[in-house]
Parts: C-alpha cells; structure tokens; sequence
C-alpha cells in the first residue's frame, strides 16, 4: 500500500480503544469508548504553556507568519514567558478570576496568546466571529456581561463599540492591530509573578474556561458554558488517539495550519490539542482555498482540520485545473481509480478485503504523477492526513482524497460536547460514517433516531445570567436534535437533522441534508437547498460556481455539441441566463443523485437563483452551514416557482 497505514496497523500499541455497543430490539443502540487518558482531577489549560516551557523549553510550538511572507518560530519558553506577561498586563487593567473577555478577530497567532493569558489571569475569553453583525455583537456582549472587549481592527472595533454602547455599559475596548497585546504587557511589569501564581493554583477542571455562543441556523444564539475539563479531557483523548499513529505515518513531528475561526469550537478545540500535544501551529485568517493556497505552500503542514466545503473546492478546483488544460477526462478517470483503490486499500486495512490487484496499483500509481501529486500540491505537499467536521461530507469525496494519498476522517460533535464526539480512528477509518465515540465518550440513539451525547467533554448547561459559574448538575445525555444510527461495531452515521426532516403533502419523511451534500460536490453547484415540507415533491434551489462554469463552457468544443436541458423526471429551470450544456449538465448531477434515493425523495424540478449563499448576506452561518430559514426568506419567489 503506498500509503503507509498498513505498517501503522501491525502495530499494537497504536490499536484504538475497543468499543463496548449495547443492543435493544435488534439494533445497537448505545456505544461506549474506554478513555485513554482519564479526566483531570485538578489543573487547567492555563497550566499548559507553562508546563511546555518546564518540559521542553526549546521545542517550537508556534510558528508566526511575517509581513514578508516568512515564519518566525515560537519556543514553549518563549510562548510561556509572553502569556505570563500579558496575563499580568490583564491583572493590571482590572481582570478579575471569573470575569469574562470578549474577543472578535480571525484566526491569528495573538488569539491563541490572548486565550491562553486570560485564562491564566483567572479569566476566560467570549469569541465573537468577525463577520458577525453588531445585533449578534450585542446579544453576546449583553448576555455575557465582558469587562474588557477585544477587536482585531477598525471594522470589529466598530462593530464592538456600537455593541456595547447599545448595552448601556462601559467596556474598554483594545485593538490588536494598535499594539493592544504590548500595552498591555506594558501595564503588567508592576503586577508581581506571585499573582499569577496564586490565580493558576486557584483554577480547577471545573471553572468556566469559555462561553462560546451557538451560531444557530435557526433562533438566538445560545452561550454554552465550557469548561477547562470539558477541553482537556476532549484534548487529551483525541491526542492520544490520533498522534501516534500521524506521526508514524509521516515519520516526522506533526505540524498543522489552523484556519478555521477560533471563534468556532472546532478550532479552539485543535488549538487546545497542539498546546497540550506540542504540536507546532502556524495561523491563516481565511477558509477560502485560493488565499489560503500560499500559506499551505510555505508552512508545511503535515495534517489539517477543515470542514467540507475545503475539501470540495479543493477537489472542484483540480478538476477546473484539468478542464481548462483539456484534461478533464483524465482527471475523472483519475478520481474512479482513486476512489476504487482506496476502497480496496482501506477494506484490507480492516481485514474485510483484499488489497488492489496489480492493474488498479498501476493505474494508481499513473495517476498519481498526472493527478494526485497536484490535489496535496494543493495543500502544501506534505498534507497526508486531515480531519473534516462541522457537517457531512460525501463518502465518495472521501475516497477520492484516501486514493489521491490524504486520508480525510470524519468525525461529528457540537458546541455543547466541546467539539468532536465521535471520530474515525486512523487505522480503521470507515467512510460515510463519522466514526466510534472518541476515548471516554458515548453515544445512545433514541427510539425515534435521535442522537444522544455523554462523557466529560460534554457541557453542563446554557449560560443564564445570574446564574452560579460553578458546575450545575447536567443531564447524563445530552440531546442533539440530529438523527442517526450505530452499526455492529458502535460506528455512527448522521442521517439528518430532527427539525429539518421534510415531510411532503403525501406524507413522505425526506432529509435534505443528504441530497444537498451530494449536489454540492458537483463542480459547476456552489450550494443547495432542498425543499419541499407541506408539497407535492421534493424541490431544489441552487447556485452556480462562476469559475468552474467558465472553464466547463470554453471545454465545450471539446467535447460536441450538447444535448438540450430536460429528459427523464427532472425539470429544470432558472432565475438567472444559464447556457443550456450547464442546464443539461445539472439536470444530469440531479439525475445521478435521485438514484440513490426513492422515487419519493427524489428531486423532481431544479431552479439556478441569483448570487450565492453567503455568510455576509446571512443566509450561511460561520461554520458555513446553511441557514435554512433565511435562505427560505431570501428566495420564496423562487420556491413558489418551483411549485408553480
């Protein structure tokens, strides 16, 4: 096998923890994960940078890009030694143990450093997504009640200052891009180390660490009170089940780039897990692939942690590479036999299967210098494993990446349980599902398919203003409102959202999500939402990727004349000029997802809308999850079109 898992496999000590499943009525119903490391029993993530530095003083841990495009590296003394001063800078301006700051930036190394000083101060930092507008700014400010506020520039601290001034209070508001962090260092040098000291000894694993504020695709944003054994029980277990086997794979110090919003639990929670693990981190601000391609290029990551769209428009973009060089025939047949490899390769790794016969290993490794070097050129060239969470992704999508040589492992969670919940362990990956319960986890599913949470990264409770800081009594489980099912071996699949499910006028239960994830990985869709509760069918309104529609027409003389929109039982239509062999080509996509699907939940007519579901227009929300009722909003004319 090229990739090397299987040599990974031989190795006992890197066997994942064995799943306990219980069964009821025929089905598993409940899964169980054996912790790997137990929950602390006193200490906190402030005590992290401080422990490095004792451990390792040397060993780089952070990786800061320069405005000459360079990275400067970051020692575990060096890093310790800047949170220890601006947690006295903190101390100096007021910060007292248990008050709250609130943060709104990208992702940015001086994040990480604020997050870690506000905790050793006692404190605990209330993220605030940059995008968001100055009514959600004020809802977090209002509800979480901050005594100092954090912008990144002029446009964040705008949106703070009316926030707060609509509060009625009085919050000091610093800029990171006016020196804030050195200020306040500055302010620090009076503030005698014993405090800090003292203020660190006084934190345990259950003080608040964070209130992070649900972003919803429905409704106001919950604050869900985190923990700091709530993290680091999370970082720990994941630590320990999935480094051993990257660093074997890639038989070199894992490194990643973080570019999700740490204002978003998955990212925090990757940070979390590099502080604690010693993995060196570099930051990017954009999820967007083409800015983030420079930063992929010069840092070298050896694993990242992204959400489905940057897998599917990595994958859209090598195929837009290939269709304007007239090669999009090869890159296809390059993706069947990705995808027919990695089958075959990840059935022998689970003993269900034999390896790819010798013609599939030579196609492979044809391809591989054709096509599969550029797909990990696209993430900097030394990507051999990533982590995909925030929503579902498309099994084939997975087995394309598995086959082009960058393992991509499902894995599921919420706000509420801290970040991942479940993930596929390396050696064992299943795709289409999102994996066992991580170490110390566990999920039960209700009688009517909905998914239960429990284990020591679960949260215990909104936040109510007023309300003690201190741990309430929490319920065992935790009830997600997503649906699914346990197969033999405790490995869950995500069949849907409860409130989502679509019911047609006939009585049909139908789950969008499914069908969306499957149009939206056709290189010409950019997104879709499927309709239809109350109708006589199920509908779809979708956008259009400009750039790859460009490249798919200037092919066209390529590949013959095209054949008129239409055929078979999809009727398509569109909002906005659309040339017909786009028309034909959607209706096709359309066509090929209804086959996997019932003639009742399949789509029957198809309407192309103008522009595009975006975070700024509001209809995407950060984790870039479509948010459902604002696109029904935004597009009813066009949904009562497709049922005209």
């Amino acid at each position: 096998m090229a990739h090397p898992l299987a040599r990974a496999a031989r190795s006992g000590r890197l066997a994942p923890p064995p799943v306990e499943v219980r069964r009821a009525g025929g089905r598993v119903v409940e899964a169980r994960a054996a912790h790997l490391v137990p929950p602390p029993d006193r200490g906190s993530l402030a005590d992290l940078p401080f422990r490095n530095a004792e451990q390792a003083p040397d060993a780089v841990v952070l990786t800061i890009r320069q405005g000459d495009g360079s990275w400067r590296d970051v020692t575990a003394r060096a890093f310790a030694d800047r949170v220890a001063a601006l947690a006295r800078g903190l101390i100096a301006v007021g910060v007292r143990p248990g008050a709250r700051l609130v943060l709104m930036a990208r992702t940015r190394y001086e994040w990480t450093l604020l997050d870690f000083a506000a905790w050793a101060a006692g404190a605990c930092v209330v993220p605030v997504y940059p995008t968001s507008s100055v009514e959600q700014a004020e809802w977090i400010v209002r509800d979480s009640a901050p005594v100092l506020a954090v912008a990144e520039d002029a446009g964040t601290a705008e949106a703070l200052a009316v926030a707060i001034a609509r509060t009625g209070g009085r919050v000091p508001l610093w800029r990171l891009d006016e020196d804030a962090l050195d200020r306040l260092a500055g302010l620090g040098a009076a503030v005698p180390a014993e405090e800090l000291v003292r203020r660190r000894a006084a934190l345990g694993p259950d003080d608040e660490a964070t209130l992070i504020y649900t972003s919803g695709t429905t409704g106001r944003p919950k604050g869900c009170r985190l923990t700091h054994g709530n993290f680091l029980t999370e970082a720990a277990n994941c630590h320990a089940l999935l480094e051993p086997v990257f660093a074997e794979v890639t038989g070199e110090p894992p490194r990643t780039l973080l570019f999700l919003p740490l204002a978003h639990v998955l990212g925090r929670m990757i940070q979390v897990t590099c502080v604690y693990g010693r993995i060196r981190i570099g930051h990017s601000p954009s999820l967007k692939p083409a800015e983030l391609r420079p930063d992929l290029a010069s840092f070298g990551a050896t694993f990242l942690v992204g959400v489905p769209y940057l897998f599917e428009k990595i994958h859209q973009l090598g195929r837009a590479e290939a269709q304007a060089k007239g090669a999009v025939r090869v890159f296809d047949r390059a993706a069947a036999v990705a995808v027919r490899y990695a089958r075959a390769e990840l059935a022998a790794l689970a003993g269900e299967g034999r390896p790819a016969p010798p013609a599939l290993r030579l196609a492979h490794r044809l391809y591989d210098a054709l096509v599969y070097r550029r797909v990990r050129a696209a993430m900097g060239g030394r990507v051999r494993y990533a982590i995909s969470g925030g929503s579902s992704i498309d099994p084939e999508l997975l087995l394309f990446f598995a086959g082009a040589g960058v393992l991509v492992y499902e894995g599921y969670g919420l706000t509420e349980s801290s970040g991942p919940s479940t993930v596929n362990p390396p050696l064992r990956p299943r795709p289409g599902t999102v994996g066992p319960p991580v170490p110390g986890g566990a999920v039960r599913i209700a009688a009517d398919g909905e998914v239960f949470l429990s284990g020591g990264q679960v949260f215990d409770g909104y936040h109510e203003p007023g309300a003690p800081r201190r741990p309430r009594p929490g319920p065992e489980w935790f009830a997600t409102g997503d649906l699914g099912r346990l197969d033999e071996d405790g490995y869950l699949t995500i069949t849907g959202r409860k409130k989502e499910i679509l019911v047609t006028s006939g009585g049909k239960n139908v789950s969008p999500g499914p069908l969306e994830d499957r149009l939206r990985a056709h290189p010409l869709i950019s997104q879709a939402l499927v309709v239809g509760n109350g109708r006589p069918y199920v509908a779809a309104l979708l956008t259009l990727d400009p750039e790859a529609v460009e490249h798919f027409l200037e092919l066209r003389p390529r590949t013959g004349p095209a054949e008129q929109p239409g055929g078979g039982s999809v009727d398509i239509g569109s909002a906005v000029p659309v040339h017909h062999a786009v028309l034909t080509a959607l209706a096709e996509a359309v066509r090929a997802v209804n086959s996997t699907v019932s003639r009742a939940e399949s789509i029957r007519r198809i309407r192309v809308v103008a522009g595009d579901f975006t975070e700024e227009r509001g209809l995407l929300t950060p984790s870039l999850k479509v948010r459902r009722q604002a696109v029904g909003t935004a597009y009813r004319r066009d949904i009562e079109q497709l049922y005209a």
